[in-house]
């Protein structure tokens, strides 16, 4: 469980980018900023997509708060860029693509849920 009895400082340009580590995902890179022991996750990260970079369809069962720090990214049918903030509500279905690339914040308090490919082509 996360403390939040304590102030939690990152500093975030100190911490190196990593890939994020889901099968078939490239150029999509990740810093964690919040890590949740109890459920071995961390619900709130920075996110780098690549020009170009993709996310397959999925869904949030407890929702999930954007903020586009950089550059531009289209989610599910919602165009969003520098600036902008998108909460999706609970299992919202969404595929994620950037065509010049972006730095994102992100919160989701759930683990995302990949959804399955002969769906997929109905939310992208």
């Amino acid at each position: 469980m996360i403390s939040l009895s304590t102030n939690q400082l990152v500093r975030s340009n100190q911490i190196e980018w990593k890939p994020l580590p889901e099968d078939g995902v490239t150029g999509i890179y990740v810093k964690s900023l919040q890590f949740d022991q109890a459920a071995r996750r961390s619900p709130t990260i920075l996110l780098k997509f690549e020009a170009g970079a993709t996310y397959p369809p999925h869904t949030h069962p407890g929702g999930e708060e954007i903020f586009v720090l950089e550059g531009e990214i289209k989610i599910g049918k919602d165009q969003l860029f520098a600036g902008d903030y998108l909460y999706t509500a609970p299992n919202n279905n969404h595929a994620v693509k950037s065509e010049k690339g972006c730095i994102l914040l992100l919160k989701v308090p759930q683990a995302t849920i990949e959804i399955s490919k002969h769906k997929a082509s109905a939310i992208s």
